[in-house]
């Protein structure tokens, strides 16, 4: 069954009414639920894959072939001499040099630190007093200084790229590792290969560069790129990387494959980002090929994160400024069977610490040589012009920026700036999704995930990978080809990589079949969270409906009327916006919410009537909710944890002891610091999860934290303060009309609270109220009052764990002692990019 084609742009013109009768009245294509277990468990429509590690052998299986092609590395034969790859010439010897050379002469730097000297021999208390050879003098001084300090900046960060026996000896390595690891390969897609070299070709042919901007996965992540570009010959990139990889022994090996060294932060360091600047225009005006994470750092939910604008920040400025003629953006998706670092990472959504990376870490890494962890599969989406990008964007928002020669006569202020620059970053996520395909451990994950009984016999898991199968097609997703495997061979192999997070049992016999579940269900929520993006719209519209379908009664009680329907997605998407990539149409929301209406109806899942409410068909009822429940099981999730992040607000509610006597309270609002408090609001989860208030352990993540509080922060609920030189720590604090009251003595309070509770009312309470429409209800939990102030209850007492506090107002919070650099946040409702629902 394919997709179905987008609503048509001139019938999304036309009022609900008209929308609705169209697909109420539409023909039902006919919807497969299941697939033929002996055909060939592929569904996607690309061409079959490459596996880039078929020809590495091991020496206990095959001796002979093993040392014969140590030998053609070392002799450097056919690819392996890297002679005649696509792009500029790196590796040989002068090149460092040459760079640092290039980048210490760069215009912009050089203005930057004449800036610099002049700024520090003005704010000097003697400068006044000096004559003006002396003053001359004190300026050459400085600038000699920051020319010093610039090139031990840049000797640090610049790749060195001299070697090619020392290229080929660590690609023969990390190949060998990665076959080992990765038992089952490294795949890429032969069809977007030959586009990326044809694109690459293009390229060289102008000087121009091409800009891999992967997602960011897993450490695994920065040697297959520079494995792939090798492989099939296109001039490895310079990656950008946090310096806290750059380790004894193991640091100096990656820059020689191109690791640009770079701190996680640098504030306000204006030489710092200087250099950056001056290196990166440097490699783009050369058209040398480049790396990013366009995430920054790893994601820890399986999921893409928001986009990280620093790097970004600077490709776009060298186009846009004219410095650099174009350059090709290349949107990249990395997708694992199994990740190395997942138990690492549930750990750290804890509450742990990160661990630092040690080398002893590294060689104790030794151990994963002999896991079989699946495969590897990267994909590669058409590369495109940033240039053309920001021509398009121009033209949208400020045609009259387009009246002049170049880009570097167009008035683009900072607000369009921004504007572009958040498109563009979100553009790259929609593009690597669109990229991404789906591995069967995700496949698995989901299902096991996705079940409202307690676990899942063998052939039906095999019926319900097939259909999620075909779901993820019909939303123009696709997954991973193993050729002329079965289903069955494939879920069995899937299950084999997940090994002890999936448990099972009946293998003795003891059952009439094999049963699997769901054993660690957080890590398996970080592979579930991988098929998210392809169904977050339909899933918004379920969980939406399931608003009116909790409260129970026969089918003409659980009726949604569209316009309530539409309005409650609205809320909801507005309210994980920052959690998804939300698929980016003409018509914006009212199209995603259409065609995700119309999708629900044509696989019989939804029902219109005649007076324009939208139901369960009676067709869903019968097979016991269970498409509709699938949808809302991959959204619930998200729901306690955003439900949990508001009520953890109401731990900010100041106690009396919070004010001295003589102080007038009125205007003043208790401040945490960020960190305290999320440590905090996390030991509340964790209560709330043993007592049964929340439904998933997953929900008590930080990341999901973080992005709501980021969410509540867009929405004015909540105020935070940062360091802009970073030398105070962030702080936060509820916006004063956001502020809950308490009561005064116990003779106003009811018999879940005692003398100063928290009143259950006004704004924040009615936002915890309205997030928790959409939870879950079942045998663990059910919506009610009592739950509600147990509830608030705990965030109370949470509350008074906060040791860091103060009471202040907002403008005295923008003015701290000793750090006259602060920025204080404002509601910013309406993101630029990412489309919602």
């Amino acid at each position: 069954m394919s997709r179905r084609n987008h609503l048509d742009v001139d019938l999304l013109r036309q009022d609900d009414s008209a929308i609705l009768e169209y697909i109420r009245t539409g023909p039902l294509p006919h919807v497969t639920t299941t697939g033929d277990r002996g055909a060939p468990y592929s569904v996607e429509t690309e061409s079959p894959t490459r596996n880039l590690t078929s020809d590495f052998t091991h020496f206990r299986d095959a001796p002979y072939t093993f040392l014969r092609d140590i030998g053609k590395h070392i002799v450097g034969t056919t690819y392996r001499s890297y002679e005649k790859y696509v792009g500029r010439d790196i590796l040989y010897p002068g090149f460092t040099e040459e760079m640092k050379v290039r980048v210490l002469r760069n215009e912009l730097l050089r203005n930057r630190i004449a800036s610099l000297a002049e700024r520090s021999i003005k704010e000097s208390p003697v400068w006044s007093r000096m004559s003006r050879f002396e003053q001359e003098d004190r300026r050459q001084l400085v600038v000699e200084w920051l020319e010093a300090v610039s090139s031990k900046l840049a000797d640090r960060m610049i790749c060195k790229f001299e070697s090619k026996k020392f290229l080929r000896l660590a690609y023969y390595i990390v190949m060998q590792i990665l076959g080992r690891t990765y038992n089952q390969g490294l795949h890429v897609n032969a069809e977007e290969i030959a586009k990326l070299k044809e694109v690459a070709t293009i390229a060289a042919k102008k000087n121009q560069s091409l800009i891999f901007l992967p997602c960011h996965r897993s450490h695994i992540d920065y040697v297959c790129m520079q494995a792939i570009c090798f492989r099939v010959g296109i001039s490895l990139p310079t990656v950008v990387a946090g310096d806290n990889l750059n380790l004894a022994v193991i640091g100096p090996a990656l820059n020689r494959l191109g690791a640009m060294w770079m701190r996680r932060s640098f504030g306000d360091d204006q030489l710092y980002s200087a250099v950056i600047q001056a290196y990166i225009d440097t490699l783009l005006a050369g058209g040398y090929n480049f790396e990013c994470f366009i995430e920054g750092g790893r994601s820890r939910l399986g999921k893409l994160l928001p986009p990280k604008f620093g790097i970004l920040k600077f490709i776009f400025d060298t186009v846009l400024s004219g410095r650099t003629e174009d350059c090709w953006i290349v949107p990249v998706s990395t997708q694992y069977d199994r990740v190395i670092e997942t138990e690492s990472y549930i750990n750290e959504l804890l509450g742990s610490e990160k661990k630092k990376e040690t080398l002893r870490d590294f060689f104790n890494a030794r151990e994963i040589l002999s896991l079989k962890m699946g495969r590897v599969d990267v994909r590669f989406h058409d590369p495109w012009s940033l240039s053309g990008f920001i021509a398009a964007q121009l033209e949208k928002l400020a045609p009259d920026a387009l009246r002049v020669p170049t880009f570097a006569d167009a008035v683009v202020n900072a607000d369009l700036r921004t504007r572009i620059l958040r498109s563009l970053g979100y553009q790259v996520l929609s593009d690597i999704n669109k990229a991404s395909v789906v591995m069967p451990t995700a496949l698995i994950g989901t299902v096991l995930l996705t079940l409202r009984g307690r676990g899942v016999g063998h052939s039906e898991l095999i019926r319900r990978v097939e259909w999620l199968c075909l779901r993820i097609r019909e939303r123009g997703g696709r997954v991973a080809d193993f050729g002329k495997l079965s289903t069955v061979q494939v879920v069995d192999r899937g299950l084999e990589v997940l090994g002890t997070l999936v448990g099972n049992s009946g293998g003795d016999g003891s059952l009439l079949e094999r049963t699997f579940y769901a054993e660690d269900r957080f890590q398996l929520s970080f592979y579930r969270n991988m098929v998210m993006h392809l169904f977050v719209s339909d899933a918004i519209v379920a969980v939406a409906m399931y608003t009116k379908i909790k409260q129970g009664g026969g089918p003409s009680m659980q009726r949604v009327p569209v316009k309530y329907l539409f309005e409650q997605c609205l809320w909801l998407s507005k309210l994980l916006a920052g959690e998804f990539v939300y698929i980016q149409q003409p018509g914006g929301i009212r199209a995603n919410f259409w065609e995700s209406v119309q999708l629900l109806r044509d696989q019989g899942v939804i029902s219109i009537s005649d007076d324009g409410c939208v139901e369960l068909s009676i067709e869903e009822r019968s097979r016991g909710r269970e498409f509709f429940d699938f949808y809302c099981f991959l959204l619930w999730p998200f729901c306690d944890g955003y439900w949990f992040a508001a009520a953890s607000l109401f731990a900010l509610t100041p106690m009396p002891s919070d004010f001295p006597d003589e102080t007038d309270s009125a205007n003043e609002t208790l401040w945490v610091e960020i960190t305290e408090f999320l440590e905090v609001a996390q030991i509340l989860g964790k209560t709330v999860y043993a007592q049964g208030d929340l439904s998933y352990f997953e929900a008590v993540n930080k990341e999901v934290l973080r992005s709501a509080f980021t969410e509540f922060e867009a929405e004015g609920i909540i105020v935070v303060r940062r360091s802009k030189s970073g030398r105070l720590p962030a702080i936060m604090s509820l916006s004063p009309e956001w502020l809950p009251r308490r009561y005064d003595d116990d003779a106003k309070a009811n018999s879940f609270s005692r003398a100063s509770r928290i009143r259950p009312e006004g704004r924040l309470w009615d936002y915890v109220e309205h997030v928790s429409i959409f939870r879950r209800e079942g045998k663990n939990r059910r919506d009610s009052a009592s739950v509600s102030m147990r509830v608030l209850a705990l965030a109370d007492d949470a509350g008074r764990k906060l040791k860091q506090r103060r009471v202040q107002t907002v403008e005295d919070a923008k003015h701290p002692e000793g750090d006259a650099l602060v920025k204080v946040s404002r509601a910013t409702r309406g993101r630029i990019g990412g489309t919602k629902l």
